[in-house]
């Protein structure tokens, strides 16, 4: 994907709106979390966030349907700095009121602009920085920022356009046809029949939270997805706080026992895929209805970890199965008629609401059209460094969790890198820094954003010519797993020739 400047940027006059050391952009988990390892190692720098929505909190802000809770445990996905008190599994206001915290703890609601939306980047070698576009929403001013380093923060989704397929007749359908994503604060669904299509993290949360009011909840799925029913609160925490024990010894030890769970998962995930899927069918079958069929509902096309296991808490999801309020029909969709959904079986399912929890676009960098000394930045002919910065854009680093991993695990990592690397940049004398390819590169293989043997989830693989490479050698790889990155990146040498400063 090219990017360009956008046509009104030209034609709308610009006010300036000052200068920053570092600017943010992004006030979600990422930006909030890159903020507060900024201000903790440099605190004699100025910053500033910029984030287009209404408050913070990024995807915890955008998601408000029924029963929105992460699908990580908040111990790996809450910051390594602030100690989650909480349940394993929290819902999304939860989490929202623990970023208020962080806000509140850091003084950080000063350098948040909120309504902020940034739309492009240039880059200006002769002056040495970034001037980033922004228009903002309250008060449609076209707003100028400079800053000496940018990091992108923004999360890797288009927050305005969730990923909505078209099917035949559509329009036909007399309900309402939600995405997830725009939940709408007055939907009355009790009493009604509801149809979810999807079978992801999305669909397996929203589903125990309306079946409750709702006269009858269909998940509608093309093909499953892998489940498990871990409790909401872990054992060992009950444990640890019958104790009395200080919140930070108890964060500290559950976030190591999550942290070995997950590398032995995505571990054995690749070595004995038989195994984990044995283990993952056996703890779902006690759960579910007597004589359900799990080959056909249950059993997925991919690997496990392939694609992201969906949580179920203490198995709720299952629980509405059990009890006759949910039910599952694995097939796909001829057409949607008048009153519901014709599936290819000939079956018509009777809906007065039906809910597309078919995911969202990936987005490359929040859409914003960069552009380096007056060319425009493509992409898709870039390459990652470390998954953190991108050759031949200059002072700019993105922050990017995992996927088979807590986000946020990841967030602590790369701001240390960053944090380093200013450091480096610091003790060298120098402003600018720019990954670049080394002459022992030149005949590098050149490999797709993600491998499809690797993970190979839809919103992924859709996104694929919109997104940079990665190369077959470090430092122009990423999408390591957690176990080896939490080695490599703090380790990573900042001299190695593939990092060029002046």
């Amino acid at each position: 994907m090219t990017t360009a400047p956008a046509t009104e940027s030209t034609t709308q006059e610009v006010r300036d709106a000052g200068h920053v050391d570092v600017l943010i952009v992004g006030a979600g988990v990422s930006g909030i979390g890159a903020a507060h390892h900024l201000r903790e190692q440099f605190p004699d720098r100025t910053f500033v966030l910029l984030d287009g929505q209404e408050t913070r909190g990024g995807t915890w802000w955008t998601h408000r349907y029924p029963g929105v809770r992460s699908d990580s445990d908040l111990f790996t996905y809450g910051y390594r700095f602030k100690p989650w008190r909480g349940p394993s599994i929290a819902e999304g206001k939860e989490i929202l009121a623990y970023l208020d915290e962080v806000i509140e703890e850091d003084g950080l609601e000063p350098h948040i602009r909120y309504r902020h939306r940034v739309t492009a980047a240039s880059w200006s070698s002769d002056e040495g920085r970034w001037t980033v576009e922004v228009d903002r929403g309250d008060t449609g001013e076209r707003l100028r920022f400079t800053t000496g380093f940018l990091w992108m923060c923004q999360g890797y989704y288009n927050h305005a356009e969730p990923y909505r397929p078209r099917w035949e007749g559509m329009e036909r359908f007399r309900g309402p046809v939600i995405h997830p994503q725009d939940w709408p604060e007055d939907l009355d669904y009790e009493g009604k029949r509801v149809v979810v299509i999807g079978s992801g993290s999305t669909a397996s949360t929203l589903i125990p939270a309306i079946a409750q009011k709702a006269a009858h909840v269909t998940m509608l799925q093309r093909s499953p997805s892998y489940y498990f029913a871990p409790p909401v609160v872990h054992e060992l925490a009950v444990q640890l706080r019958e104790l009395d024990i200080p919140e930070e010894w108890t964060h500290e030890i559950l976030r190591r026992q999550y942290m070995q769970q997950y590398h032995w998962l995505a571990r054995t995930s690749l070595e004995a895929p038989d195994e984990v899927h044995a283990f993952l069918m056996e703890s779902i079958r006690p759960l579910l209805p007597e004589g359900f069929d799990v080959e056909k509902h249950f059993t997925p096309r991919y690997r496990p970890w392939q694609q992201r296991i969906a949580i179920v808490p203490d198995g709720d999801f299952f629980a509405a199965l059990r009890e006759g309020k949910a039910s599952i029909v694995t097939d796909t969709i001829e057409e949607f008629t008048e009153t519901g959904i014709r599936v290819s079986s000939g079956e018509e399912i009777e809906a007065d609401i039906v809910v597309t929890a078919t995911g969202f676009n990936l987005s490359a960098f929040g859409d914003v059209a960069f552009t380096v000394d007056g060319e425009q930045v493509d992409f898709p002919e870039r390459l990652t460094w470390r998954g953190v910065m991108i050759s031949g854009v200059p002072n700019m680093a993105y922050m990017f969790g995992y996927f088979r991993h807590s986000w946020t695990l990841r967030v602590d990592l790369v701001a240390d890198l960053v944090c380093r690397l200013l450091e480096r940049m610091q003790d060298r004398g120098a402003t600018v820094v720019v990954p670049t390819l080394r002459p022992e590169d030149a005949d590098m293989a050149i490999r797709p954003w993600s491998d499809p043997e690797n993970f190979n989830s839809g919103y992924v693989m859709r996104s694929q010519h919109v997104l940079f490479k990665q190369g077959d050698r470090e430092p122009w790889t990423h999408m390591l797993e957690h176990e080896e990155e939490q080695e490599v990146l703090p380790k990573a040498d900042l001299d190695d020739g593939s990092l060029v400063y002046r």
